[in-house]
């Protein structure tokens, strides 16, 4: 039992790590780039499911806010968080949650994983889009439309993708007992 704690621990830090490294793919864009750090969410919470995704999400974010680049773009700090793009940081928390607790919930399949990173995109842009409005101080359609808008393709992609990918990694993992069994099912 302890070593497959330790093990799911340091797998936690190694995903934490992979979003902080598909967090530097970026496609700028006026005020919010398009990221791999959803992708990698994605990832993690399909693979890791709630508790274990969710802590490599905050871990990831914890090492951001101490000064580590592993925000898009290199950057790091409280100030990208309290920045426009920060609502879209916290945001990644829940998001997390929700795509493990829904695979945990209702089943490791690559529908129930995509119908889980598609809602995972939701809560991101939602956070995001709230946190722009008021940060930016745009209105509710300017938010929506340079915050919400331009993601929902590209979204959708990412959250296919990493449900796919992320239950073919995760069934891997699992039958090489990789992944401990008390979160395999």
């Amino acid at each position: 039992m302890r070593n497959n704690r330790l093990k799911m621990l340091i797998v936690t830090a190694l995903f934490a790590a992979i979003i902080g490294i598909m967090a530097q793919i970026t496609i700028p864009l006026p005020l919010v780039p398009i990221t791999g750090q959803t992708l990698a969410i994605g990832l993690a919470a399909t693979i890791l499911g709630k508790k274990y995704g969710t802590l490599s999400v905050i871990v990831y974010i914890m090492l951001g806010i101490a000064g580590l680049p592993v925000f898009s773009g290199m950057s790091s700090g409280l100030g990208v968080v309290f920045g426009p793009t920060g609502g879209y940081i916290i945001g990644f928390i829940p998001a997390a949650f929700f795509i493990g607790w829904i695979l945990e919930r209702f089943g490791f399949t690559v529908t129930t994983a995509i119908i889980a990173n598609i809602i995972g995109m939701i809560i991101t842009l939602t956070f995001g889009a709230i946190w722009l409005k008021f940060v930016a101080e745009l209105s509710w359609m300017a938010a929506f439309s340079s915050g919400v808008a331009p993601f929902i393709i590209v979204g959708i992609i990412k959250a296919v993708l990493a449900a796919t990918v992320g239950i073919l990694v995760r069934n891997r993992l699992t039958s090489a007992k990789l992944l401990p069994v008390s979160i395999a099912h």
